[in-house]
């Protein structure tokens, strides 16, 4: 499979649905991004194809206000015009956001629940890459809680309390589970026993930028949940 940080890595997003919409009105659009596209157009030309970019043929005062790794599903809000853009990146900086993801890592979690609190940085000579650096990395804490244990894996309930780039990742990998398909973080035999990233944003919720009501969106993930667990 090909490694997300190679110059050989040829991206081939998804197109169908072209857009997965779970809400829309005048000022926000709330869709399920699919794991392999990206939420914000790349620098290259070849990479222009993103949720913003296709939300944006439509809405072309349209704005991130969050993002998703490209390898990662689930639940993503858009702000359609400037002052959506402004209210909502302000409550997402302030912290008053709430973000649920699930994930299949590797081995037996021992612990039922915890908190990792390790700070992030890029890794410069290998970026895109993150890294704990205590030095210069900023502060990222992530609450996990174990689901389902299996014979080689366990189901997780992920909440950041920080927004960091690649920080679920890893901060599963540096808890010694990496997460099952990560091309960036997981040995290649977890890497390579599923078809891709087994993390999944599975609720978000918000104040609308105008009516300032709560928001909630739940949507499940596109890999295996053991019928007896409940993630809501």
């Amino acid at each position: 499979m090909s490694n997300q940080t190679s110059d050989t890595f040829v991206y081939n997003p998804p197109m169908d649905p072209f857009l997965e919409v779970l809400y829309e009105d005048t000022d926000i659009i709330v869709v399920n991004k699919p794991s392999g596209l990206l939420s914000v157009p790349g620098k290259a030309a070849e990479h222009n194809d993103s949720i913003l970019s296709r939300v944006r043929r439509d809405n072309p005062e349209a704005a991130a206000v969050h993002r998703l790794d490209m390898s990662t599903s689930g639940i993503l809000v858009v702000a359609k015009n400037k002052m959506a853009t402004g209210r909502l990146g302000k409550q997402f900086q302030e912290r008053k956001t709430h973000k649920i993801y699930f994930a299949w890592v590797g081995g037996i979690v021992e612990q039922d629940h915890g908190v990792v609190n390790k700070p992030l940085c890029v890794d410069w000579l290998n970026r895109p890459l993150q890294r704990v650096d205590y030095v210069n990395g900023r502060e990222a804490i992530t609450n996990f809680k174990c689901l389902k244990r299996e014979n080689d894996r366990t189901l997780v309930k992920l909440q950041p309390i920080t927004g960091r780039s690649h920080q679920l990742r890893v901060h599963m990998m540096v808890l010694g589970h990496p997460i099952l398909g990560d091309h960036l973080y997981a040995p290649p035999e977890l890497r390579d026993i599923v078809p891709h990233l087994q993390l999944h944003a599975g609720y978000l919720s918000f104040y609308h930028p105008v009516t300032n009501e709560l928001m909630e969106f739940k949507h499940l993930p596109p890999f295996r949940i053991p019928e007896d667990v409940e993630l809501f």
